[in-house]
C-alpha cells in the first residue's frame, strides 16, 4: 500500500545550504552541456543524418545540446516499436506499472536541483520557478501511481442483476502520441507520458525542440530508475512538419496528449479526425492548449493582495504560462490607484540570467517569441494602449522588460490575442457587471480570477466566469495537483482536467463484461 499522496515541498531558497546544493547542480549540469544526444526508440540509441541544437535564451551562444533531427521513417520506426510493446506492458499488472512511477519520482526526487539546472539553462527558468516545475513532476508521478491502481483495484459501479456477473473495467487504448510544451518542459512532459503508461499504453514522445534536454532526462529516469521497459516509453526529436505530422497522422496512433499554442492544437485536432487507410478507431485527441486570462478587481478588494496578485499572476516565468495573467480588469473606481501599485511593484522585480540566485525573471524562449513579444507592444501603442512601465529590451539574451500596458480597449490585439510574454494588459471597466462582460469576452476559457470582498459578487464568478481554473482573491497561476485539476473550456483544449480524478480515463476506454450463470439439470434416468 502506497501512503496517502501529498505535495512535494517546494525548496526554500532563504536556506543557505539549499542554495549551496543549487549553485554545486548548476556546475555539474554547465559541464555537461553541449552534448549529442540519440533518438531512443526501443532499445536502440539512433543517430540521424543531421542534428539540431537547443539554446540557452539567456546566452544565445550557448549550446545546451545537439540532437538528432528525426524523419518521418524514424516516427514510423518509433510507433512500430512502441505498437509492438504494448502487449506485454497493457497486460502488466496495475501495481507494477504505479511502481514503476513511484521508483522514478524517487530517482527524480534526488536529483531534484539537476533538474532545475537543467530548465535554467535550456529556458531560462528561475530557481523558484525551476523548482515548482520539478515539484510538479514528482507530484504527477505520485499522483498518477495511485490513480491508477485506485481505476484497477476498486470495483467500477455497476447494479447487481440476478443471475449474472456485471464487470465494468476500464483498459489502454494502445499506442498514442505525446507532444508537450516548452514552457512546463518537467512538469507537462513527464506527467502526459506518466498518465498514459501508467493506464497501459505505449508511447512515442516528441518534445519541444526549444526544451528537449529536460525530456531526455525525464525518459532516462522512467527507463533506467522507473524500470519501465524498452519500447514503452520512445523518445523522438525533430521538426513538427515531418516528424509530428507523421506521428499524428499514422493510422497505428490510438491517441495524441498536446499542449500548446491554439493554432498547432487545433491542427492537430483537424488531423487525428480524419481517417486513415488502414485505420479501424476513431483517435483520442487530448488537447490543453492557450488562454487570454484574466484577474477581475473590483472596489471592495484588498487592492495590495490585488497588485501582488496580478504582478505574480502576470510576470513569473517572464509571462510564458498558459495560465498566465494577461489581461488586469479594473472598475473604474479603483484602476488608476491598482495601476500605480501594480507598477511599482514591477519596478522593482529583477530581469537577467537566472543562473544568479534571486533573478526574478529570465529570458523569453527564443528569438522569434523576442521578436514576436516587442511587436504586440508596438501594436498596443499604436492602437491607442500606453506603456506605464517596461517595453524595453535587454542586451545578451532574449530579455524583455515586465511590462505594463494602461488604457487598454477590450477589443484591442493585446487583449484578445495570447501573447505568451510580460506584457499586461490594463482594461477599466466602468463596474462589475462591465468587468464580467469583459472577462468573458474571449475566445479562450482557461484560467481567471476576482478579487473582491463581496459575497454575492464572489458567488457571480462561481456561476459566471466561464474558465476552466477559476480563482478568488488569488493569483491565477500555480494549480497544484490533485489539489486543482487543471484545463480549460473553448479555445483553451479539451478541459483535460490534468492531476485530476477523471484525468486517466482520457487514456483508457470502458469495456462492460457480463457472464450469465446457467443451472446444470442431472440428466433424465430411465427407470428400467
Amino acid at each position: 500500500m502506497l501512503p496517502e499522496f501529498r505535495n512535494e515541498p517546494l525548496t526554500d531558497f532563504n536556506d543557505p545550504a539549499n542554495v549551496r546544493k543549487m549553485e554545486e547542480a548548476l556546475a555539474r549540469v554547465r559541464d555537461q552541456l553541449g552534448q549529442v544526444y540519440p533518438l531512443i526508440i526501443g532499445d536502440k540509441l539512433v543517430s540521424a543524418e543531421k542534428t539540431f541544437a537547443s539554446s540557452n535564451p539567456a546566452h544565445p551562444d550557448q549550446v545546451v545540446g545537439q540532437f538528432q533531427q528525426g524523419s518521418a521513417e524514424d516516427a514510423e520506426r518509433a510507433l512500430a516499436t512502441a505498437e509492438a510493446a504494448f502487449p506485454e506492458w497493457s497486460r502488466t499488472p496495475a501495481q507494477a506499472r504505479a511502481h514503476s512511477l513511484v521508483r522514478t519520482a524517487a530517482a527524480i526526487r534526488q536529483r531534484k536541483f539537476d533538474f532545475s539546472a537543467w530548465m535554467v539553462y535550456e529556458v531560462s527558468k528561475s530557481w523558484v520557478e525551476a523548482d515548482a516545475d520539478v515539484a510538479e513532476l514528482i507530484d504527477f508521478a505520485e499522483y498518477y501511481a495511485r490513480l491508477a491502481l485506485k481505476l484497477q483495484a476498486t470495483p467500477q459501479p455497476v447494479y447487481p442483476y440476478p443471475g449474472e456477473d456485471n464487470d465494468l473495467r476500464y483498459i489502454p487504448l494502445g499506442t498514442g502520441v505525446v507532444i508537450p510544451p516548452w514552457n512546463f518542459p518537467s512538469a507537462i512532459t513527464g506527467g502526459m507520458v506518466m498518465a498514459a503508461v501508467v493506464s497501459g499504453n505505449t508511447v512515442v514522445l516528441k518534445p519541444a525542440s526549444t526544451a528537449p534536454a529536460i525530456a531526455y532526462q525525464i525518459v532516462r529516469a522512467l527507463l533506467d530508475e522507473g524500470g519501465i521497459p524498452h519500447g514503452v516509453v520512445n523518445y523522438l526529436t525533430g521538426p513538427g512538419g515531418t516528424v509530428g505530422d507523421t506521428l499524428v497522422d499514422s493510422p497505428h496512433t490510438r491517441f495524441i496528449a498536446f499542449t500548446g499554442s491554439k493554432e498547432v492544437g487545433t491542427r492537430i485536432y483537424e488531423r487525428a479526425a480524419r481517417v486513415q487507410p488502414g485505420q479501424h478507431f476513431l483517435k483520442r485527441s487530448i488537447l490543453e492548449m492557450g488562454g487570454k486570462d484574466a484577474l477581475v478587481v473590483d472596489e471592495t478588494a484588498d487592492l495590495d493582495a490585488a497588485a501582488d496578485a496580478l504582478v505574480a499572476g502576470a510576470f513569473g516565468f517572464q509571462g510564458q504560462k498558459c495560465s498566465a495573467c494577461s489581461r488586469a480588469i479594473v472598475v473604474d473606481a479603483v484602476h488608476d490607484e491598482v495601476l500605480g501599485k501594480v507598477v511599482e511593484r514591477v519596478r522593482a522585480l529583477t530581469v537577467g540570467d537566472p543562473v544568479s540566485h534571486g533573478t526574478f525573471m529570465g529570458a523569453v524562449i527564443d528569438d522569434k517569441a523576442f521578436q514576436k513579444i516587442q511587436g504586440y507592444i508596438k501594436t498596443a501603442v499604436k492602437e491607442g494602449g500606453r506603456v506605464a512601465v517596461g517595453g524595453e529590451t535587454l542586451p545578451g539574451g532574449y530579455f524583455i522588460q515586465p511590462t505594463v500596458i494602461a488604457d487598454v480597449k477590450p477589443d484591442a490585439t493585446i487583449a484578445c490575442e495570447e501573447i505568451f510574454g510580460p506584457v499586461l494588459a490594463f482594461i477599466r471597466a466602468r463596474d462589475f457587471d462591465d468587468a464580467v462582460r469583459i472577462f468573458n469576452g474571449t475566445e479562450f476559457g482557461l484560467t481567471g480570477g476576482l478579487m473582491s470582498r463581496r459575497r454575492d459578487r464572489l458567488e457571480r464568478a462561481r456561476n459566471e466566469f466561464h474558465v476552466g481554473n477559476l480563482y478568488l482573491n488569488r493569483k491565477i497561476t500555480g494549480a497544484l495537483v490533485g489539489v486543482q485539476p487543471f484545463g480549460g473550456f473553448n479555445m483553451s483544449g479539451t478541459d483535460s482536467k490534468a492531476g485530476g480524478p477523471d484525468y486517466l480515463l482520457l487514456f483508457t476506454q470502458a469495456k462492460s463484461i457480463c457472464e450469465r450463470f446457467t443451472v446444470s439439470t442431472p440428466p433424465r434416468v430411465s427407470p428400467l
